[in-house]
């Protein structure tokens, strides 16, 4: 992105190609839409994870006090 350039617009015309800019903008918004739900994805996962590592924890404690108690 940051060595993205720009063609000038015609003579008499000061800046850069509008319809060029804004196609380059459309790219730069669908990929970081991309990037976005991607995020989101990984952090639904990074939650099921933890939730699972949660309950298999106090799964471990219970049944550590179980043993404990039929000693």
């Amino acid at each position: 992105m940051r060595e993205r350039r720009f063609r000038r617009t015609p003579l008499g015309r000061r800046g850069l190609d509008p319809q060029e800019v804004r196609e380059f903008l459309d790219q730069v918004a669908g990929d970081l839409a991309a990037v976005y739900d991607a995020l989101a994805q990984s952090r639904r996962e990074t939650d099921r994870v933890k939730d699972a590592l949660r309950r298999w924890q106090s799964e471990q404690v219970r049944a550590r006090a179980e043993r404990g108690q039929g000693r």
